[in-house]
């Protein structure tokens, strides 16, 4: 690996230092302003959130380890782990989804705004973007198919935020109670399918197909 390529993955890896300390405000900020208005569709977006966060993190790792010239065998290890316990966590974050909206829609329940959750959402309309051309631009220079998967799905992240959004709107300024648990229902088919691919990649990977040396572009 080139001291330029090893210059680039550092900054691909400060980059997503930055994604998991932003996703981490999200949780915080969209879980506690769910939970207090009983907005299935915040508390939905905050659960994508750890699950995004998870992703950060993993992605740290493995970048990381490309950094310091790991073999390709311990780089398709960790992105064997890393895809796995994405998966398992996309699966359950499904399940609870599933679980507050329905619950909503049959007890009738209303949620009340909250500025707070208003806020964040508008705040990631902004940063999500930026992000993703980021970690879209770093994989390209690193020649990193993982970081530019990982910018696609910052900008799907993007399209979960306006739904919320409107969601929340359409509560709180037509008086459609049901938007809120509806937005929500919305993220499941995303989320869902992330669940499948993850699985299926970590299926894929095959350590003994691993050769000696470094694998930058897995």
């Amino acid at each position: 690996m080139s001291d330029e390529q090893a210059n680039q993955i550092r900054k691909g890896r400060h980059l997503e230092t930055v994604s998991l300390i932003y996703n981490l405000l999200e949780v915080g900020v969209s879980l506690a302003a769910g939970f207090a208005t009983g907005s299935s569709a915040l508390i939905s977006w905050g659960i994508d959130s750890i699950v995004e966060s998870n992703s950060a993190a993993f992605m740290i790792w493995r970048l990381h380890g490309e950094e310091k010239g790991i073999s390709q065998r311990n780089v398709l290890k960790r992105k064997k782990v890393a895809l796995s316990v994405l998966s398992g966590a996309f699966a359950i974050a499904v399940l609870f989804i599933l679980y507050e909206s329905i619950s909503k829609i049959v007890s009738g329940e209303t949620s009340s705004v909250s500025w707070w959750g208003i806020g964040i959402l508008m705040v990631s309309l902004i940063v999500n973007p930026m992000l993703a051309w980021g970690k879209y631009r770093f994989g390209k220079k690193t020649g990193s198919p993982s970081l530019k998967y990982d910018a696609i799905d910052t900008m799907i992240c993007e399209y979960q935020t306006i739904v919320v959004l409107l969601g929340i709107g359409l509560v709180h300024w037509q008086g459609w109670w049901w938007a809120d648990p509806v937005a929500a229902l919305l993220i499941v088919p995303y989320v869902a399918w992330e669940a499948f691919h993850a699985g299926r990649d970590a299926w894929n990977v095959r350590l003994e197909d691993a050769t000696e040396g470094n694998d930058a572009s897995a």
